[in-house]
């Protein structure tokens, strides 16, 4: 048995029926211990979004707190993630996708309402707060060992996972497949004379050292420098991809009620995509529309809370409230959007023989009413931007986890930064399918710990909830 072959398995046994039926189950329990709030006031938490609070205690503002978080949510998952779960899964994917982040909104609720609610601050003014201090303050000292597994499993998915080796693999793919589609520029081959060898090319190595190093250098100053390049880039680069995506979407309309079709029928009738066994389909669109929408926007993995206890706020049903407006922004609207767009194209189709960023470049290429060479460079440009911000979101992440875990250890933590660094360099080098499996992987060992804290801290989450509305009734 091969590594990919194993890591599949182990795939296999984290993301089974259970943890799938657990974050679902989760967010629907929460959409209704909150009374639906992700519909009735999606509009108040769009308003708080762009209007930060006034006297608020913490280190960034909190739209910088947003955008932290929604740089380390809208990265691949967007572009790669999509368009690998509607391969593996058919278009009914997407529809997984789209109602595990509607309940997925509840959930992100709770977690940026626990994450200040149980938060630390020094004297110094440094936060520190998300899933770790929320199960070891909200649930009691006896679970502290699952605040530290919680942290352990961030440490590892920052350093092998989703916030580095697939986001550096992503926008090295995506400069490949632009620049150098037919690899003629080969500098070596990994393992050589085997069937897993991979050419490496100029390509990949020039960008793979540019975007390290412009890494590199935002990293090192922490989450302040962090806050400031993520508040101007996240909105340029969301802005722009949705234009274009729209862009697409008008210049087919007519194919958009029939794709919309495919997505709902495929959701239920997963036969279609590619034969096979229905129930076995089925499972794989539900699995990978699930998982892959989970790497998307994060709601249940625990990571947006670590970014939203920084944020400049006395208010937790304030900070949930603009914490959850991340899950709308990433899937609902960005994830929709490339789904529409592969879905239209054609791109997914198993005769093709595409896969990841190429199955998206596709769509843009052959759909957009600009020459190919211009789709494909828009594209290329939305994945850099998007895996970039990604990478500097989830390196507060992890450190913030590798403080927890390390009780506070400053020497481990600058350590762990230059595992970190080392971890994009080496990232363009490694294999598609063993890339994103290992970070499914992670994502689900990080989700279990979380989801059992927001289940047994719902009582508090409802309730506090209950008061803020009931105080803001009054002031009215």
């Amino acid at each position: 048995m091969d590594i990919n072959a194993i890591l599949e398995a182990i795939d296999g046994a984290v993301w089974g029926v259970p943890l799938i039926v657990l974050i679902i189950a989760c967010g629907v329990w929460l959409t209704f211990r909150v009374r639906f709030l992700q519909v009735r006031h999606l509009g108040k938490a769009l308003k708080f979004m762009v209007k930060n609070e006034e006297g608020g205690e913490g280190e960034v503002t909190s739209f910088g707190a947003l955008c932290t978080a929604l740089s380390a949510t809208i990265g691949t998952g967007n572009i790669v993630g999509v368009a690998s779960a509607i391969a593996a899964g058919g278009p009914g994917a997407l529809f997984w996708m789209l109602v595990a982040a509607f309940f997925g909104m509840a959930t992100k609720y709770s977690e940026g309402l626990l994450a200040i609610k149980y938060r630390e601050v020094d004297a110094d003014g440094h936060v520190l707060g998300g899933p770790f201090y929320y199960i070891e303050k909200g649930m009691g000292k006896n679970w502290k060992w699952m605040g530290k597994l919680f942290a352990l499993f961030g440490v590892l998915a920052g350093a092998l996972g989703i916030g580095t080796i697939t986001q550096i693999n992503g926008i090295t793919s995506a400069a490949q497949n632009f620049f150098d589609p037919d690899k003629a520029h080969v500098v070596f081959t990994l393992a050589a004379g085997t069937s897993s060898e991979t050419p490496i090319t100029m390509t990949t190595i020039v960008v793979g050292l540019i975007v390290t190093v412009c890494a590199g250098l935002v990293i090192i100053g922490g989450i302040k420098r962090i806050a400031k390049v993520s508040e101007v880039v996240v909105p340029f680069m969301a802005v722009a991809y949705v234009l274009f995506a729209v862009i697409l979407l008008l210049t087919n309309l007519s194919a958009v009620p029939h794709a919309i079709y495919q997505i709902v029928y495929g959701a239920f009738h997963p036969e279609a995509v590619a034969g096979g066994i229905v129930g076995v389909c089925f499972k794989v669109a539900l699995q990978k529309g699930v998982a892959r929408g989970i790497f998307s926007n994060e709601a249940g993995l625990g990571s947006a809370p670590i970014a939203a206890a920084a944020a400049k706020t006395n208010e937790p049903v304030r900070q949930g409230l603009v914490t959850m407006t991340g899950t709308f922004i990433d899937t609902i609207i960005i994830c929709t959007m490339t789904g529409l767009s592969i879905v239209i194209s054609g791109g997914w189709q198993p005769d093709l023989g595409l896969e990841g960023a190429s199955i998206t470049m596709y769509a843009f290429e052959n759909c957009l009413p600009f020459p190919a060479a211009v789709g494909g460079f828009i594209l290329m440009m939305s994945l850099v931007f998007f895996a970039f911000t990604t990478i500097l979101g989830w390196n507060y992440y992890a450190e913030r986890c590798m403080e927890y875990l390390s009780n506070g250890s400053n020497l481990a933590v600058k350590i762990y930064r230059w595992i970190y660094i080392a971890a994009v360099f080496v990232g363009p080098y490694l294999t598609v399918s063993a890339v994103w499996t290992i970070a499914d992987i992670f994502n689900g060992l990080m989700a279990i710990p979380n989801i059992v804290a927001l289940l047994a801290l719902s009582g508090v989450i409802a309730r506090t909830t209950r008061e803020y509305f009931d105080r803001q009734k009054k002031k009215a």
